[in-house]
């Protein structure tokens, strides 16, 4: 499946194949459960959107055990996985389950825990197996494994609603997905983390601590933290505010699956093609392109909503610059932290990058839930308000671009 990609560790092309299988889980649940919970459940917009935020709670202190289990002799990267995999799975059984707000929250804040374990284990584990040039396009490749699964997740999800409409199914799916993760990483992944024993003995209990004052401490990641933050907020409102924009315009569930389907096929074929082009820029400008990407999708959005024909043809080319945004923001994002990252301490700064998301999934999901509640006005200029944000975006990545230099 991989042979023509670059040729990388045979640990990273396993990793890869796992994070496929799981992911396809993933997409039977990503885009429809705001509509599911909204339009069955029958809770509020707003509702959905704090639950959904509310991942991000228990993905913040996922993603700080996370970092610290990844860079702890004790634990390492494997042993992470598999326990983020583990309550991953519960979570999408209790979601599945869901009949009221209170359990909607449940399901979501053990999911956003098991995902907050998963990332910096996962993202340290690449960095670990990599270095130079190669490390993009190993991302780059995870990536595509990610993209890979979830778009096939959503054609298939969106099949099955169509032909059945059993929503609740999705998230039985999704927790067998995880359960099949667990078994590739316990089966054929092995640890990569390989700590100092004199190091270790140094710093005792106290290199948990000083790992993070360091990371704090490091002014390329606090600025990039800045901007990153942005990035996942943007990320974040094609997972739960564009589905129930589209099915406030009026399109049907089956042309919703349709448009995220389209925007997973981009990102697929325009994922290893966009980072390769990308390769010439540094990581700050390659972030400025994505940025202005993202600002011109938003754009097509507004105006999929106040078009008075063709409404959708400019969300088919919106969806399509969504994903070439994304899959020219997530491989720069990762090397760029991995980059900066002391070995030793790579799971506490990806853990930093991960917290990145946590909070953008915090910020927009509650932000586009409680626009899209509002009248009319207010939901159409939310994506104007997204739009104008770049500019804020790439001001701060031209800080940071600047800032890598001098280090350098």
């Amino acid at each position: 499946m991989f042979s023509w990609l670059p040729q990388l560790n045979p640990q990273v092309r396993i990793l890869a194949w796992g994070r496929f299988l799981s992911e396809i889980g993933t997409g039977f649940t990503l885009f429809y459960a705001p509509i599911f919970f909204v339009n069955q459940v029958g809770l509020s917009a707003t509702e959905v959107g704090l639950a959904l935020g509310s991942a991000s709670i228990s993905g913040i202190l996922g993603r700080i055990l996370g970092g610290l289990f990844s860079d702890s002799p004790k634990w390492g990267r494997r042993p992470t996985l598999l326990l983020s995999s583990a309550i991953s799975a519960v979570a999408s059984l209790v979601l599945a389950i869901t009949v009221n707000f209170s359990t909607l929250v449940l399901g979501n804040l053990l999911s956003g825990f098991g995902i907050g374990l998963y990332w910096p284990a996962t993202e340290a584990m690449v960095a670990d197996l990599t270095e130079g040039e190669q490390r993009r396009e190993a991302y780059a490749v995870t990536r595509l494994a990610d993209n890979l699964g979830l778009g096939i997740g959503v054609i298939l999800a969106g099949a099955l609603i169509g032909s059945s409409g059993t929503y609740r199914l999705l998230f039985v799916i999704d927790a067998i997905s995880f359960v099949v993760f667990f078994a590739v990483v316990y089966l054929a992944i092995q640890e990569t983390y390989r700590p100092s024993p004199s190091r270790e003995e140094r710093e005792g209990n106290n290199s948990s601590m000083q790992g993070w004052v360091a990371a704090l401490g490091d002014r390329r990641l606090v600025v990039f933290v800045l901007v990153n933050v942005i990035f996942t907020t943007y990320v974040s409102q094609i997972q739960s505010t564009l589905p129930l924009y589209f099915s406030k315009t009026g399109f049907s569930a089956i042309a919703i699956s349709g448009l995220f389907s389209w925007q997973m096929i981009v990102a697929i074929l325009g994922l290893m093609p966009a980072s390769r082009v990308l390769r010439r820029f540094s990581h700050p400008q390659a972030l400025c392109v994505s940025a202005l990407l993202w600002a011109m999708g938003f754009i097509l959005i507004w105006v999929t909503g106040v078009a008075e024909f063709g409404h959708l043809a400019w969300a088919i080319l919106g969806m399509g610059l969504f994903a070439v945004a994304t899959v020219s923001y997530t491989p720069s994002a990762s090397s760029l932290v991995a980059d900066i990252a002391p070995s030793n301490l790579r799971g506490v700064y990806l853990s930093i990058n991960s917290l990145c998301w946590a909070a953008g999934y915090a910020i927009g999901p509650t932000l586009g839930g409680y626009a899209m509640d509002q009248n009319r006005s207010i939901v159409y200029g939310f994506w104007v308000f997204l739009a104008l944000s770049v500019i804020v975006t790439i001001g701060i990545l031209q800080y940071l671009d600047r800032i890598l230099l001098k280090h350098n």
